[in-house]
């Protein structure tokens, strides 16, 4: 297996057992580092401003302490493991959007806040329903079925809020438009994060993926809180400290849908993770184009907005 993540142009076979992360030291730390409770994002400065002064140094609110102090909450309905289920957010008892309501920013250059949709070590595919009223989380089905990958993410997954992959402008690099979505992040830190939490996180680089003719960036970031955050500022601070990590979350996401029958997924660039500029002139880019969508500016579709 790690013979096969060393040579990413060389695809052998199709197979089920790639979902296997890169044996490094860091991911090895992952398991046995307590998980810590989620801080959710607070929408209004004043909210955020109390809360830095009123948190407890080094430490974090739970999602249900900070629910109750800035009523700041997510409500869970349906089952899980069913069409029916949704996670939907509220603020100061007001049902909001993760998407459109949450900051991308957090006002530290290079930390943006990062939504989870599926905690790391897990198999549903979790994602917000940009299709429906306020985006809730739910589950992908496609022909019918909930979606699961085939075996379980190594990372925490989620999106950046307040973006948006537009499909309709054409990346002039790899030739491909944006797929409709907000931009992906694939958070790399020792904690498995909540479903729902809002996490700050250092932007680290970016993979130019391409899936059926569409361009799908994936942000390669880590939480701000993370042990090892104060270390890797670039995407070469990743390759050093974490070998492996990169490689394995390109090949993860190369083969994930092959059991499935579907084709290699693709990356422009030569393939090569992009560092941490161009992951953040990504994120502006696609920041500037959700703009222009909640603004009446391009076609939205079947997209909801605010």
């Amino acid at each position: 297996l790690a013979q096969d993540f060393r040579s990413p142009r060389k695809h052998r076979r199709p197979r089920t057992d790639f979902l296997l992360p890169p044996p490094t030291q860091h991911h090895q730390q992952q398991q046995q580092q307590q998980q810590r409770p989620a801080m959710y994002a607070v929408r209004s400065v004043a909210a955020r401003t109390a809360l830095r002064a009123a948190a407890p140094r080094g430490g974090l609110f739970t999602a249900r302490a900070l629910a109750a102090r800035w009523k700041v909450s997510t409500t869970i309905v349906g089952e899980p493991g069913t069409p029916t289920y949704r996670m939907k957010f509220q603020d100061d008892g007001k049902d909001i959007s993760p998407w459109h309501d949450i900051s991308l920013f957090t006002g530290e250059d290079g930390v943006y806040n990062a939504l989870i949709e599926i905690p790391k070590n897990t198999k549903p595919k979790m994602e917000v329903a940009i299709k429906e009223e306020k985006n809730p989380i739910a589950q992908d089905i496609k022909k019918g079925k909930l979606r699961d990958y085939h075996g379980p993410i190594f990372w925490n997954y989620g999106m950046f809020p307040q973006t948006w992959e537009n499909p309709h402008e054409v990346n002039a690099e790899t030739k491909c438009a944006g797929d409709n979505d907000p931009v992906d992040v694939v958070e790399i830190g020792s904690a498995a994060l909540e479903q729902g939490a809002v996490e700050p996180v250092k932007v680290l680089g970016v993979l130019a993926m391409i899936d059926d003719g569409e361009l799908d960036w994936k942000v390669i970031a880590i939480r701000k809180a993370d042990p090892l955050a104060a270390e890797l500022n670039d995407i070469a601070d990743v390759e050093k400290k974490c070998p492996g990590v990169v490689t394995g979350i390109r090949e993860w996401f190369r083969w994930y849908k092959t059991p499935d029958g579907k084709p290699l997924n693709g990356y422009g660039f030569d393939e090569e993770a992009l560092p941490k500029a161009k992951a953040v002139e990504v994120i502006g880019e696609t920041h500037e184009a959700w703009k222009k969508l909640v603004g009446g500016e391009t076609e939205k579709g079947k997209l909801w907005l605010k």
